[in-house]
């Protein structure tokens, strides 16, 4: 079945949907004729994205929420449940960057990218999951990652610390749902051309202190990973060029763009040879 007709008819979730992946997220599911729920904690934007697609003919509300905040993930399920009465397709998708060093992240700086990307992801999955369950049709729940828990770098400790658990969760809930019949998928987005660094500064809580980011550090960790702007960075729409095939083929990974296969390569050969001098007597 083609991914376009898999997908029609179904309502999708996407938080993040403000801008950049989220956004590119809602617009290649409301190609496919689904209905959207756009969720930010900038509601203007989120706004924007939903306003767009009714513009092309779609159905869309959007709601300012912020995923670190529970009880307004479970309001915005229930908005969803009055709006469309299901969720066929969850993607939690917000993530917030604090570069610097680890010797030089404050426990606020740990706090904040720990509650909103992991523990968003918790709230967003825990909020959306029962109407899930209780909806008709294909179901999915896709979990943006990044390439970063697959190739880390120097000076995003916080950020790789949080997509690494993030993947684990990812992983374990793909086992966890297999049984329901809902597929989950870690999306492994590279560099994008979107506002995530400026819309990470404006979403820090005000008690938390300012985030501050500094060149020196962004050119540091590229260095650390290998990796060249040119071949690491693309647009959102290009990173969701796949994005419908693999939800509806349940691929356990997405890996948007960036080459790095040499870093995977190494990583798991060492892995191997780990598990093989275990075997040792």
């Amino acid at each position: 079945m083609d991914a376009q007709d898999y997908f029609r008819g179904g309502v999708a979730v996407v938080t993040g949907a403000g801008s950049g992946l989220g956004r590119a997220m809602v617009q290649r599911f409301a190609g496919a004729g689904m209905g959207g729920v756009a969720l930010d904690i900038d509601g203007a934007r989120a706004e924007e994205t939903a306003q767009a697609v009714r513009d092309a003919g779609g159905r869309a509300i959007s709601l300012q929420v912020d995923v670190a905040d529970a009880a307004a993930m479970e309001a915005a399920a229930a908005a969803a449940e009055r709006e469309f009465g299901a969720c066929t397709v969850l993607c939690a998708n917000v993530g917030v960057q604090q570069f610097g060093a680890l010797d030089k992240l404050t426990a606020q700086d740990w706090r904040w990218v720990l509650d909103v990307n992991v523990l968003g992801v918790v709230h967003t999955v825990n909020a959306f999951l029962p109407l899930m369950r209780k909806s008709a049709g294909h179901r999915h729940i896709a979990v943006t990652a990044s390439s970063a828990s697959l190739t880390p770098g120097v000076r995003m400790g916080a950020y790789t610390t949080s997509k690494y658990a993030v993947l684990g969760y990812t992983e374990t809930l793909r086992m966890e749902l297999a049984d329901e019949g809902i597929g989950v998928t870690s999306i492994l987005p590279a560099g994008m051309i979107t506002r995530h660094l400026e819309s990470s500064m404006a979403a820090r809580p005000e008690e938390l202190g300012k985030s501050e980011v500094r060149r020196e550090d962004i050119d540091v960790m590229m260095a650390s990973r290998k990796m060249e702007t040119a071949g690491h960075v693309a647009s959102a729409e290009h990173a969701t060029r796949h994005l419908l095939e693999d939800l509806a083929a349940n691929e356990r990974f997405t890996i948007t763009h960036g080459e790095y296969r040499a870093q995977l390569v190494a990583t798991h050969e060492a892995i191997l040879r780990a598990h093989d001098r275990g075997q040792e007597g």
